[in-house]
């Protein structure tokens, strides 16, 4: 969530803040609505708490004086939890504000291009799309996945499940020889977790399976359990940076109509997920952030796959990210990019959720801010590798950066 004080202060750069991310700005004067109706009650119940505690001291006093003072905290107690509780709700909804540096924009068509790399393969035949490819290859299953789980889940066969495991111990060991910390995190997560992330049930690409009659959920990304494991706690600023990567599977009910380039792996329910987080210093995070972006980018050129690094406007970023980079990935069964990565630096916002604390060298304690970048989601890089390296014959070159995971070049029918 956002400072309170300061948006008590700085209304009107909130309320701009929200338009640009296509909130309703009528939010900010609700927040200042509820906090001075809360202060003004608390005021009164300290009050009135203060004048019975003296009157408990005065041997003089007539119990109607006690019985009136006693009515009337019955009556204004539960009214200011209330508030307080409105206070918190509107609050929650208020997005994190941009970085300055954002570009402003109303949606994707308004998000900017800053880098290319690579060359878009040129076939001497009709390129197959991932799912024809897949399927001739007996590597990807979705009929038996429908039949034993439901649609947009799927089987991975053979050397289809091979790829993946190649995918995790290659991104393992990038990001363990850049000193990240290797995690394998719980698939569920309680409530307070998965909101205080941002991982609000709600929108098409963020509704969380809840687990009926517990307070858990399936998580969307290991980012919901990386920040929930130093949720309350204090991290002393020597031991910062702290950086994981985390794997995972993921839970999405990608609910909704998203066209037919969103067929096969590109949405669907459950897929394996690698994750880079990191807990820094304030003046530090712009720094981290960058460093996530080259990773994500190191990865891809690794594995030679054509993409381009969009920066996110204001109005694509979310509620959670105040700046957030995509790696679009070129996909020849779209003839197009489709997004693989995304990092976002989320500034102190999910740490005020979380209660998550720096304490500084001097003593101080400041929040602390939380970054996170996918380092490989599983299913789209299948599709970008299986479609940029088919063979007129149906087969699939085996990235080499990968060869050696796999013990083979080629993945053929079997």
């Amino acid at each position: 969530m956002v400072n309170l004080k300061d948006l008590l202060q700085n209304p009107e750069k909130y309320k701009k803040a929200i338009i640009d991310k296509g909130y309703n700005p009528e939010l900010v004067d609700s927040v200042v609505q509820f906090s001075m109706k809360q202060k003004e009650l608390v005021s009164e119940v300290e009050n009135l708490r203060a004048e019975r505690k003296q009157l408990g001291k005065n041997n003089n006093t007539s119990i109607d004086e006690g019985k009136l003072i006693k009515e009337k905290l019955k009556q204004l107690e539960p009214e200011a939890d209330k508030i307080q509780e409105e206070l918190q709700r509107v609050l929650n909804q208020i997005p994190n504000p941009a970085l300055p540096d954002v570009p402003v924009g109303k949606g994707e068509e308004d998000n900017v291009e800053i880098k290319k790399f690579g060359n878009i393969p040129q076939f001497s035949f009709e390129p197959k799309n991932h799912l024809e490819l897949g399927e001739k290859l007996h590597i990807l299953d979705f009929t038996t996945g429908s039949k034993v789980t439901g649609t947009q889940f799927y089987f991975l066969l053979g050397d289809g499940a091979m790829l993946e495991l190649a995918l995790t111990q290659f991104a393992f060991k990038k990001l363990i020889n850049k000193g990240f910390t290797p995690v394998i995190t719980p698939d569920l997560a309680k409530s307070r977790f998965y909101l205080g992330t941002g991982y609000v049930p709600k929108g098409n690409e963020a509704q969380t399976y809840v687990i009926e009659g517990e307070d858990l959920g399936l998580i969307a990304t290991s980012e919901v359990t990386l920040a929930g494991r130093h949720a309350d706690e204090s991290i002393p600023e020597e031991s910062l940076p702290l950086m994981y990567v985390g794997l995972s599977h993921a839970f999405r009910q990608e609910a909704g109509a998203y066209g037919k380039y969103s067929k096969g792996l590109y949405r669907v329910h459950q897929f394996s997920k690698i994750e880079m987080f990191v807990y820094s210093t304030p003046e530090e995070s712009a720094k981290y952030h960058d460093m996530l972006l080259g990773i994500e980018e190191e990865i891809y050129q690794d594995l030679q796959i054509p993409y381009r690094v969009l920066e996110m406007c204001t109005g694509d970023l979310g509620a959670i990210a105040a700046k957030k980079y995509d790696i679009e990935a070129w996909m020849p069964g779209r003839n197009g990019y489709g997004e693989v990565t995304s990092t976002s630096n989320c500034t102190d916002y999910q740490a005020r959720n979380l209660n998550i604390r720096i304490k500084m060298g001097d003593g101080t304690h400041v929040y602390a801010h939380m970054l996170n970048g996918t380092a490989i989601a599983i299913s789209r890089t299948l599709i970008a590798i299986l479609e940029n390296y088919q063979q007129e014959d149906g087969s699939v070159i085996i990235p080499e950066i990968l060869r050696s995971y796999m013990d083979k070049d080629v993945i053929r029918a079997a």
